[in-house]
Parts: C-alpha cells; sequence; structure tokens
C-alpha cells in the first residue's frame, strides 16, 4: 500500500508539474493563482431566497436606454464602411474593424436560460438575428447562458465566419455546422484577416448543467488592429491577474467590461460584492491596471440576473471615475442600439 500511494503522489506530481496552473489533473479548469476563492467569500445560494428579493426590484427603464430599431438599422448601414461599435444588448457587441465584423457572445433569445427557462429580458436585442450584418468573427468567452445561446449558435445565418471559442466548446458550433472552429486556451494567439488576437485569464467560472461544473474554459480576448489594442472582457471579477496582463499586454486603447450582476446579498455575505462580477468600482480598477485608456461597461441593462437596481449600475460607473484616474467620458456607457465609430470613441 505504500508503494502503491507512492506511486500514485509521485504520479500526481509529475503531472501537476505539467499542467499549466489553470489546468486540473482531472479535466477541470481553475483561475489563475492568487484569484480569490468562493470558499473563502462565505456565499449561499438559494433560488427561493433570491426569487423572494427579485420579486422586490422595480424595472423602470428609462425613455433613452434603447434606440429605435429602425435607426439602429440605418446606422448600420451608414457605418457600413467605417469602423464601429454596436450595442446589441448585455455582452453582445458587433465590432467592424477593417474587413472584420466581429459578434461578441450573441444572445437574441427571449430568456438567458435552458429552454424556456432562465431570467426574461426586459429589453429585446436591437435588432433581430436575421437583421445583423455579415459577420466574419463569432468571439464566445464562457458557457453560461446568458453569452453562450444555443438557439443563436443554431439560427446564426453566417457559418462561415471564424469561431473562437475556449477550450471544450468548439463541439457547439461544430455540430451546427460552423466550417472553423478553433478553440483556445490561456494565452494562446491567432490571425484573423489583420487581426491579431490573445485568449486571455478571467476570474469566472463554468456551468450549464448540474454535472460540468469548471470543465469548460472560459476567458477574455485581446485584439490588435493597426496598433490599437481592444481588450473584450469575459464575465470577471477583480483579481491580481489583471496587474499582471497590463504589465503584459498594455497600455489597451479600449476595455469593454462587465459593470453589473454583481449584488446578491443576503445570499453573499457583503452587499454590492461578487467574487465573478466585477461591481463598476471594481470594473474601473481592471481597466486602470490594464492601463486602458477607455474603458466601456457592458452585462446590464437588459435582464435581472442579480439584485441591484438595474440602471444603478451606468451611473455608479460614471460616478467612480476619477477614484481610478479616469475622466468622466473615459467610461463609456452605450444605448442599446447605439452605433458609433471607433474613432470617436478612441
Amino acid at each position: 500500500m505504500i508503494i502503491l500511494f507512492s506511486l500514485n503522489y509521485n504520479t500526481f506530481a509529475e503531472t501537476m508539474k505539467d499542467l499549466p496552473y489553470h489546468h486540473l489533473p482531472n479535466g477541470m479548469f481553475r483561475n489563475p493563482e492568487g484569484s480569490p476563492r468562493i470558499e473563502d467569500f462565505g456565499f449561499n445560494w438559494s433560488f427561493k431566497v433570491f426569487n423572494e428579493e427579485k420579486k422586490k426590484i422595480k424595472i423602470n427603464i428609462p425613455p433613452d436606454h434603447v434606440i429605435d430599431k429602425k435607426k439602429v438599422l440605418e446606422n448600420l448601414n451608414k457605418y457600413k464602411n467605417d469602423d464601429y461599435v454596436a450595442w446589441i444588448g448585455h455582452a453582445t457587441f458587433l465590432i467592424k474593424l477593417g474587413d472584420t465584423t466581429i459578434i461578441t457572445d450573441p444572445v437574441f433569445s427571449k430568456n438567458m436560460g435552458p429552454w424556456i427557462f432562465g431570467p426574461k429580458r426586459y429589453v429585446d436585442p436591437a435588432v433581430d438575428l436575421n437583421e445583423i450584418p455579415e459577420v466574419n468573427l463569432f468571439l464566445l468567452t464562457h458557457n453560461h447562458y446568458d453569452h453562450l445561446d444555443y438557439k443563436t449558435i443554431k439560427k446564426f445565418p453566417y457559418k462561415k465566419a471564424d469561431v473562437l471559442a475556449p477550450l471544450r466548446l468548439g463541439r457547439y458550433f461544430t455540430k451546427n455546422k460552423f466550417e472553423k472552429v478553433k478553440e483556445m486556451n490561456w494565452y494562446d494567439q491567432t490571425v484573423i484577416n489583420d487581426l491579431k488576437i490573445t485568449f486571455v485569464p478571467a476570474v469566472h467560472w463554468s456551468k450549464r448543467s448540474l454535472t460540468d461544473t469548471n470543465k469548460t474554459l472560459w476567458g477574455s480576448f485581446l485584439i490588435e488592429y493597426k496598433n490599437k489594442k481592444i481588450f473584450f472582457a469575459c464575465d470577471t471579477g477583480y483579481g491580481n491577474i489583471y496587474k499582471e496582463l497590463g504589465k503584459k499586454y498594455g497600455p489597451v486603447d479600449l476595455t469593454f467590461i462587465n459593470i453589473g450582476a454583481y449584488n446578491f446579498y443576503p445570499m453573499s455575505p457583503r452587499k454590492d460584492k461578487s467574487i465573478y462580477h466585477a461591481n463598476p468600482e471594481e470594473a474601473l480598477n481592471i481597466g486602470q491596471d490594464l492601463k486602458s485608456k477607455k474603458v466601456l461597461g457592458m452585462h446590464w441593462g437588459t435582464a435581472v440576473l442579480s439584485l441591484e437596481d438595474p440602471f444603478e449600475p451606468s451611473i455608479r460607473f460614471k460616478n467612480a471615475t476619477n477614484m481610478y484616474g479616469y475622466h468622466r467620458d473615459d467610461a463609456i456607457i452605450f444605448k442599446i442600439g447605439e452605433v458609433r465609430k471607433l474613432e470617436d470613441l478612441l
């Protein structure tokens, strides 16, 4: 028994030595070394408590939060020869860079969960799926239902687009007849047209069922284009990794970052604090660590995923700018359906 234990321990040690830190020998993944851990935070999830608290939330959509679809379609056509950014809702953007039109984490379903379950959006996508311009590059950050929408993947009109997805998520695309699918590990790089894209760590997790927790990877995309750097963040909490990424890749010109879904009190021991979703102040802190010149807030104003006021994130994001070395205009907030030329943003 002693010999067997010794052999097994040595094999385990050799396996761990050969694996990157975020790969575990059981096939699961974990966050970068030194990241906050849910075990240390004291989080007690309860559907009952969440639903009771959620009923108290009033959804008062500001009249200027959403741009009329007709105007959105006009602007997409107007800027079709320019580099632009358009917010479709939540974490779904169209980003046109040269000859490449990117879509990020596209979710066009009415609810963000399996089948008819999960949070229902209170704001529709800015345009319908069949109305989007031709997409050349599909970026997926992780497998949560509000980012990986299987119905959207199945019905996606541009199956010839390049797909970049975290490890073990390619199957959602290959079985739906996408032609060019690349799975990426952290720090993998690829070139598509005139874009250089690096897949980098985030402080998050993955799960779509009762048995697949952290069995697929998650991460963010750094896009380099014409001497500009655009960082599209996976859902993320704050962690030391962002100082490391800032040293390695900064300065960044524009960072897309989640600013909503951070309050789970009283299930969480602290109000407005989540391990895996940055609050607006932490989002600016991440931007500061990345040496990002501009920070664009996303992952808010679309569906109720947590217990803060749905329209609080954008206000806090703007109000906290000076604390993190930004001018108020450096913290960018879009209206759903807004289309802006990249040069105006930068």
